[in-house]
């Protein structure tokens, strides 16, 4: 801000020209006080007085205009040397105020829908002016504002110009000045100064000094607004990047975005785990650098992605990762595009497979060894060991003359025929629906109406057995006469308790009860090729099976023989 210079030893040239003045003046009157005769010096001196004094009036002027230069070459580097745009309106408006010797001063800017807000108003003691205060002209104001031109009354109370205004009346406003803030000829604001005491305070040269300033003054304004609406942009920028980089780091899917050359231009910490790297020692590297297993293998596809536009969704790869071996990925590939659609690159997610397809493969051979029904029963967070009871249908098969069969093979021979037999019998049970509890050997142990409730479930096991006989007499047709083997079936209706059975280290789903070793004896005492059901499991199903009479049959550990029946098929309807 401009500051007066310090007093020097060395009168200003004002003063001096003041002190010649009054010298001369008291010359003058000493001559003629004395009466001294000197044609003429008399009215010379007072010629020089009258002289001296003008020119100390226009040495005043000069000054004064001088000074208001300084200032505004001042000002105008003080209020461009910040961008801030509070204090930048407050230099403004402490200044204008001093310059003018106004009473306050009032700065109004544009706001957004284009109507004048005032954004700093001061006093002559550069203190803010209290909103109650704001009393302004608002007649002065709207007419530069819509006319761009400056504004200057003495006295507004005697203006012709703002007869009968209410707000100059109500408000006892006098001395008034108005100037228009412009950048590229756009009105962005007014400068308002008034004094509500003194009359005749503003002349036209503060109005053409009101004038200079604003000019500067509104660029210097215009600066700062764009400063902050940059740095208010630059912020949220900043925010929403932070945002950005924090999403892009918690993506689960690793995400590697490439440009037109293929060089990778980001990669999340989801995709260097993946790939067992760091992401600094992938940015900038090409694809087939980062991924040599992978790279040949999606080239084609990154180049039709590119070319078409379109993306590859759902490409399963293997490869053999330097880090972590082998694994299993899978790659969804995505034009990037700008603004103009136009593409620079492709943006890669890959998902890490290996765990849930080694987890599919182990599921796939626990199905393989329990019943999917069973699989779908089972809540790893709630196993306990126990049961329930339940009335099932046992069934349990056995293959005959195996063991004797067994002594001619080598022991790989031997489980590829046996395989085939008990694949024959499990997938008979499967199909309808039936629960295997396990293979014991050559036999094969299941049952049904558990873990599911079924209404049929006798028939079912009936059905599973035909199904067995079915089975085997198409797998005669594979295997060399020696390999045909025969097998025996028993069928049980009665309760058991179903659950689980063993450690927590090693569990056994299976059902346990007497209903379950009655199946089990009377296969042991089935035939080749026949199938034996007890009775109360045939009262279950005895108008949709065919069977004949065979003798009761002796178990062990039964004191009474069991009666059973035969299965010859279903009856036809």
């Amino acid at each position: 801000m401009y500051s007066e210079p310090k007093t020097s030893v060395t009168p200003p040239l004002e003063q001096q020209f003041l002190q010649l003045s009054k010298l001369a003046d008291e010359i003058g009157r000493k001559l003629k006080d004395s009466g001294a005769s000197l044609p003429g010096a008399s009215e010379s001196i007072s010629q020089l007085a009258g002289s001296l004094t003008r020119l100390s009036r226009q040495v005043a002027q000069q000054e004064e205009e001088r000074k208001n230069l300084l200032a505004l070459a001042d000002i105008g580097q003080v209020i461009n040397s910040s961008l801030e745009t509070d204090e930048v309106l407050k230099i403004v408006m402490d200044t204008i105020v001093r310059l003018t010797g106004a009473e306050r001063g009032f700065l109004m800017l544009r706001g957004a829908d284009g109507k004048l807000e005032i954004r700093v108003a001061r006093n002559w003691e550069q203190e803010s002016v209290e909103t109650s205060d704001f009393a302004v002209s608002s007649t002065i104001i709207n007419k530069v504002a819509t006319e761009g031109v400056a504004m200057l009354t003495t006295n507004a109370q005697e203006d012709p110009r703002f007869g009968g205004q209410e707000s100059i009346v109500a408000y006892n406003l006098r001395s008034i000045m108005c100037v228009p803030l412009k950048v590229k000829d756009e009105i962005t604001g007014v400068i308002y100064t008034d004094n509500r005491v003194r009359t005749g305070l503003f002349t036209e040269k503060e109005r053409d000094l009101l004038t200079a300033f604003a000019n500067q003054a509104a660029v210097a304004i215009e600066n700062a607004r764009l400063f902050e609406s940059v740095r208010r942009t630059l912020a949220e920028v900043t925010d929403l990047k932070n945002l950005m980089d924090n999403v892009f780091a918690s993506i689960a899917s690793g995400v590697i975005t490439s440009d037109i050359e293929d060089k990778i231009t980001l990669a999340n910490k989801a995709a260097a785990a993946i790939l067992g790297k760091k992401i600094e020692d992938m940015v900038g590297k090409s694809i087939d650098e980062i991924l040599p297993p992978v790279g040949p293998a999606i080239a084609d596809h990154i180049t039709q992605v590119r070319k078409q536009r379109e993306a590859v969704i759902g490409l399963e790869l293997n490869p053999t990762l330097p880090v972590r071996g082998l694994v299993d990925l899978r790659f969804n590939l995505s034009p990037l595009k700008d603004a103009t659609e136009t593409t620079q690159g492709v943006a890669i997610v890959l998902d890490d497979l290996t765990d849930q397809k080694r987890l599919e493969a182990q599921r796939k051979l626990f199905e393989k060894m329990v019943s999917p029904a069973v699989i779908d029963q089972l809540n790893p967070d709630a196993l306990q060991l126990g049961g329930r009871r339940a009335e099932i249908t046992g069934l349990f098969a056995d293959i005959r003359g195996f063991t004797t069969y067994s002594e001619s093979l080598n022991p790989e021979e031997l489980v590829s025929i046996l395989n085939q037999y008990l694949a024959g019998c499990a997938d008979a049970v499967l199909a309808q629906e039936g629960t295997i509890d396990k293979f014991l050997g050559d036999a094969i142990m299941a049952w049904f109406n558990a873990p599911i409730p079924q209404p049929d479930h006798t028939l079912r096991a009936v059905k599973a057995a035909l199904g067995i006989r079915d089975a085997i007499k198409a797998l005669h047709k594979k295997l060399p006469k020696e390999a045909h083997l025969s097998f025996g079936v028993g069928i049980h209706y009665g309760d058991a308790v179903l659950g689980l059975v063993g450690t927590e280290r090693r569990l056994d789903y299976t059902a346990i009860g007497d209903s379950v070793n009655t199946a089990k004896r009377i296969q042991e005492n089935s035939g080749p090729g026949q199938i034996l059901i007890s009775e109360a499991a045939y009262a279950n199903v005895k108008k949709k099976i065919e069977v004949k009479e065979v003798e009761p049959v002796h178990a062990k550990g039964k004191s009474q023989p069991l009666t059973v029946f035969e299965v010859v098929g279903l009856i036809k309807k």
